[in-house]
């Protein structure tokens, strides 16, 4: 494991066992999580020999590859590149609460999401502890902003990287590190059902998320591989006893795609099927991606689609569009990057 994954326990431990004491554990762990220095060198009061061998220990950053700004409300999404070589994206948003960021938690991803980019080509690997951080710090350290909400929801699966996505989240809220408050972390998930089950019973204060996209079985499998293995009946459920667990309202996020989900059936159905629920539905007009034919649903259909699940009580919101003008779905920017580096490759 790299030293930026590590709890400071843990870098205590490794660092005697390095030989040194145990006070400079404390101030690497500052280094990295208070501050967020993206060189060794910048530790500044630890002594030579010591950041040698740091940088052996391994010493995680990310590098900005490339960056988009949107000319409407100044979203920026980054491209990073890993210290392997591969790609993940980061989005940074401005908002009248405070700075949010969207972070990646997989290179790639293996859910199949019918309307999502993020997907194709299927999964590469899962994103370290360090490399999740990195997307946070790198992005304060380019922007110069201070980051006060954090949305793992960008490329892959949070569940399906299950114990670096819990590290990720205990060091960004650790006191002694950059201590952004868990109320502010938001988790967005497909729906794999025994890992709602075990993200409950770590007691978290984040907010969890689950995407929903569709009030029915037979109409979420069209959308969503996930609803094979997994029934709504299953997979609310799980989202009930999460509440029940963690006092946490529940989220669920619900893309609309024109002329597939968008309808006054299906919202009917919806509020049926989250009546009595202590929730929050966030609807989301699909950005559309060129390797699939979903569209936009239009505005006059998401806000009449918003009213009825208001007349029967439940509470909805509209997500904002931001970063329209640049490749806002999630997952485009890098694979447009991949399709670029391919037809490069295939020129030489």
């Amino acid at each position: 494991m790299d030293i930026k994954s590590m709890y400071l326990t843990e870098l205590e431990t490794f660092i005697k066992e390095k030989g040194y004491p145990a006070f400079r554990a404390k101030q690497i762990f500052s280094w990295m999580h208070e501050k967020y220095v993206a060189k060794v060198e910048d530790m500044t009061n630890l002594p030579k020999n010591l950041r040698e061998d740091i940088i052996k220990f391994g010493f995680v950053t990310i590098e900005e590859e490339t960056r988009q700004v949107s000319k409407k409300d100044g979203t920026i999404k980054f491209l990073y590149r890993l210290n392997d070589g591969q790609m993940i994206e980061t989005v940074f948003m401005k908002y009248s609460y405070g700075n949010s960021i969207c972070i990646s938690s997989q290179a790639g991803c293996r859910m199949g999401c019918k309307f999502c980019a993020s997907t194709i080509g299927g999964l590469v690997r899962n994103l370290t502890a360090s490399e999740m951080l990195e997307q946070v710090y790198a992005t304060m350290r380019l922007t110069g902003e201070r980051i006060s909400n954090i949305v793992v929801m960008g490329t892959g699966e949070p569940l399906d990287n299950y114990d670096n996505l819990i590290r990720f989240i205990k060091l960004i809220s650790e006191e002694k590190g950059y201590n952004i408050s868990q109320r502010g972390i938001t988790v967005s998930s497909c729906g794999i059902v025994p890992r709602i089950y075990d993200l409950a019973k770590e007691k978290l204060s984040i907010t969890f998320a689950l995407s929903l996209h569709a009030p029915t079985d037979e109409e979420r499998k069209e959308l969503m591989p996930i609803a094979h293995q997994y029934t709504l009946e299953e997979t609310i459920k799980a989202c009930k006893d999460y509440f029940q667990e963690t006092g946490r309202r529940i989220t669920f996020e619900y893309s609309l795609v024109k002329g597939k989900n968008d309808g006054e059936e299906q919202a009917l159905k919806l509020a049926k099927l989250l009546k009595g629920i202590n929730c929050h539905v966030n609807l989301i007009p699909i950005n559309p991606i060129n390797e699939r034919d979903f569209k936009r649903s239009d505005e006059d259909s998401v806000e009449k689609f918003k009213l009825i699940l208001e007349k029967k009580s439940i509470n909805g919101t509209i997500r904002r569009s931001v970063g329209s003008d640049i490749d806002a779905a999630c997952g485009q920017l890098r694979r447009k990057h991949a399709v670029i580096s391919q037809e490069e490759s295939n020129e030489v």
